[in-house]
């Protein structure tokens, strides 16, 4: 099974080299999308169902969205925090940003992390508190398991793991996605039993899954490596392969991001 996770920074705008990779991709079950910016009634399913995938999408304008395109149908499928914590979250799931399902008895969670904007901003402090209630959440999925958990959670992170994951990490405590709060943030996530699948198999440094427009910091390689497959430990020992697709981010008009591919037995 290959699970694949990719920021298209607007699937209407990336449409074409979306379902262009995916039919040059055969083998992928399924492709985990963020930041799709459109409403549910304005996503382009039609183009992915001609294809022969079923399609679920958690959208709002101009901003954010994820979606899940499946060779096969999906089961149990949610939207938001509010359907597994079942409690008022306020502002924390007004942003459409999460959506899971499960196939081949395996649990996804698609998400598109908040970016924080910059140390001194309340979107900071909102990025910090949507970790924790992810951490939250995704302890009650892994606590509803009575036998070894088969969770995968993928998406744009917007924060860089480790120093090694960004091309230059001087001073890097001073920069939004890789501060000591963030970081301690989603380590706590992982402290769940979560393992970066992409390190099993590289463990070099220079492999980044974004790299900013305005920098020109594609042609120099100068990127942060921020888009992951994080898995339970059941799973992590079936992953065979993990990947980063950077051919779409060489074409014209392209993503900021590009695909980030595991493959497990």
């Amino acid at each position: 099974m290959q699970i694949t996770t990719w920021n298209v920074n607007s699937v209407r705008t990336r449409l074409e080299q979306v379902t262009n990779w995916l039919k040059t991709h055969p083998e992928v079950d399924l492709l985990c999308l963020q930041e799709t910016k459109v409403i549910d009634a304005d996503f382009p399913q039609a183009a992915f169902t001609e294809l022969g995938y079923h399609t679920y999408i958690y959208g709002q304008k101009s901003y954010n969205g994820v979606a899940m395109i499946s060779r096969q149908p999906l089961s149990d499928v949610q939207m938001g925090f509010t359907a597994v914590l079942e409690r008022d979250l306020g502002d924390l799931d007004e942003q459409r940003r999460l959506i899971t399902g499960v196939i081949d008895q395996v649990r996804i969670v698609n998400m598109y992390v908040p970016n924080g904007s910059s140390l001194d901003s309340d979107k900071y402090d909102y990025k910090l508190r949507w970790l924790e209630t992810l951490r939250q959440y995704l302890k009650i999925l892994l606590d509803q398991d009575d036998e070894p958990s088969q969770i995968l959670i993928c998406g744009d992170f917007n924060v860089a793991v480790e120093d090694i994951d960004i091309h230059n990490p001087a001073k890097r405590e001073t920069k939004v996605m890789a501060t000591d709060a963030e970081r301690e943030a989603l380590q706590a996530v992982l402290d769940l039993g979560f393992k970066d699948v992409f390190r099993k198999f590289t463990q070099s440094g220079g492999h980044y899954s974004w790299w900013d427009y305005r920098t020109g910091g594609f042609q120099r390689n100068q990127g942060w490596r921020i888009d992951y497959h994080f898995l339970t430990e059941a799973l992590y020992d079936r992953a065979i392969a993990c990947t980063i697709d950077i051919e779409p981010r060489k074409l014209p008009q392209p993503s900021d991001h590009t695909p980030v591919i595991v493959e497990i037995s």
